[in-house]
């Protein structure tokens, strides 16, 4: 397939010619279509050759893309075929890119298979970012489920709670001597502690 710009200017005698190849795929029980290469000719010699990549869509489809380029910045779908020949000293940009190479009826494009992929990296991004707020939220489920009542079970003894001597003589009636010796303790007869259980 030759695009040619005929007497325009500076590009009378650019042509580019579109390299297209058709295969039968067993797997998906239809013929695709595939731009193999693209080619720069000027004055009737090839200036530059580039291997076409990702550019393919079902015979009886278009194949459309916003951006069909040799920049990396545009995802380079078209690659210099050689280092030694010209093709590094040309950048091919095509914007709103659709063609069809076969079956085409009435001289109008069919249905384009767009190049845009399900699984860009923001599409990537948003997948894992609502994963993990979805693990979180299944967590917090999970925690409230097995929340358990809290059972207050008191349970009240009376323990014994030592001292040191006080020197205060009102509580004389609360104390009781444990033991004499070098240091004195008391026990508080009426002291209790409580326990609880959850």
């Amino acid at each position: 397939l030759s695009l040619k710009f005929g007497d325009i200017g500076n590009l009378k005698g650019l042509v580019i010619r579109f390299l297209l190849t058709t295969s039968y795929y067993q797997l998906s029980v239809q013929n695709w279509f595939s731009l193999h290469r693209l080619q720069l000719l000027y004055n009737h010699s090839i200036q530059a050759t580039f291997n076409a990549t990702r550019i393919y869509a079902p015979a009886s489809y278009s194949y459309h893309c916003e951006h069909v380029s040799s920049l990396q910045r545009y995802d380079a779908l078209l690659i210099p075929s050689s280092a030694n020949d010209l093709s590094k000293l040309w950048e091919v940009t095509f914007t709103d890119f659709q063609i069809q190479g076969f079956n085409i009826q009435e001289g109008h494009f069919a249905y384009a298979k767009d190049c845009a992929s399900f699984f860009s990296p923001a599409i990537l991004m948003g997948l894992v970012m609502s994963l993990i707020l979805l693990l979180v939220l299944a967590y917090a489920l999970h925690m409230l489920i097995h929340l358990k009542s809290l059972d207050r079970h008191y349970e009240c003894k009376a323990s014994p709670a030592y001292f040191a001597q006080m020197k205060d003589n009102d509580m004389g009636d609360e104390k009781e001597p444990l033991r004499s010796g070098g240091n004195e303790s008391y026990e508080l007869r009426n002291q209790q502690f409580c326990k609880i259980y959850i």
